[in-house]
């Protein structure tokens, strides 16, 4: 993720029902459920694939299952071995798909194991998609759920409508600050842990751009949007994502619009590295 310089945050605020357990038993062994915030650090309840498959099956995409390993039908169930597997949801018109890819090998951003890789293409003639996305474990479902539904809603998913300030707009609105240094391409949250920046986009980063394919290596790449939270300065990212330079720039503001949210969100399972820093109450 950039370097980012930062000031001293002022001290966390305490949360709310702080006799209550992070973690209580309840009879039955289930955990309770709490509502909490801010969302961007809220992590994704150990559920993001559930919630996101989810919503996909509700807007009509079909999934598809490709298993890749070695299956001896004379070895018994226990001894068959699967090496690799991905889940593969498909929009009905075959112009956007999201492959979850925790299990396949995935490749790391931040540190961080890639879950959902989200694609679009502009025709079904060509099999390669115009951009991509990319999303970490503990990314809020609720972000990515809402990009999707954003996507799913575009007639032509690869088509820009809007400039880049859109998605400054939709964070400072939600009372995140503009960088002093990049007041036009990134912006932190009130306490300096989460941030979204426009910019060159990392390597590996699939896209269409034909500048991704020949950009120098003294040159910048296409810029493009990334978001992470770092719980502390140097600490490990708790989640992070990468957006291709074509990905549209309203599609990035509804997931930035829905990270930034000060609406509480519910959870059984809180980010050991951000658990003290939530507001929670009792769901």
């Amino acid at each position: 993720m950039p370097a980012a310089t930062r000031p001293t945050p002022s001290p966390w605020r305490r949360p709310l029902y702080p006799d209550f357990p992070l973690d209580p038993s309840t009879p039955g062994g289930s955990q309770p459920a709490f509502w909490v915030g801010p969302r961007h650090l809220s992590g994704d309840d150990g559920r993001l694939y559930e919630a996101v498959a989810d919503t996909l099956s509700g807007l009509g995409w079909t999934s598809l299952t490709i298993v890749r390993g070695r299956r001896d039908p004379e070895d018994a169930s226990e001894d068959r071995q699967v090496l690799r597997s991905t889940v593969l949801h498909i929009s009905p018109d075959a112009l956007r798909w999201a492959q979850w890819s925790l299990a396949d090998e995935p490749f790391h951003m931040g540190d961080l194991p890639i879950a959902w890789q989200i694609s679009a293409r502009a025709d079904t003639s060509s099999p390669l998609a115009s951009w991509s996305s990319y999303f970490t474990t503990d990314v809020p479902g609720e972000a990515v759920t809402d990009f999707l539904v954003a996507l799913d809603a575009r007639d032509d998913p690869t088509a820009p409508l809007v400039g880049p300030e859109l998605v400054l707009d939709s964070v400072t609105a939600h009372g995140w600050l503009r960088d002093i240094d990049q007041p036009h391409a990134a912006a932190t949250d009130p306490t300096f842990t989460s941030h979204i920046s426009f910019g060159e986009v990392p390597s590996l980063i699939q896209d269409a751009d034909p500048r991704a394919l020949t950009t120098e290596a003294d040159e910048s790449g296409p810029a493009g949007w990334q978001a992470w939270a770092e719980p502390a300065l140097g600490a490990p990212c708790l989640w992070a994502t990468s957006f291709g330079s074509s990905v549209p720039h309203d599609l990035v503001a509804a997931f930035a619009d829905s990270l930034s949210s000060t609406a509480p969100v519910l959870r059984r399972v809180l980010p050991v590295a951000t658990r003290e820093r939530l507001l929670r109450a009792p769901a």
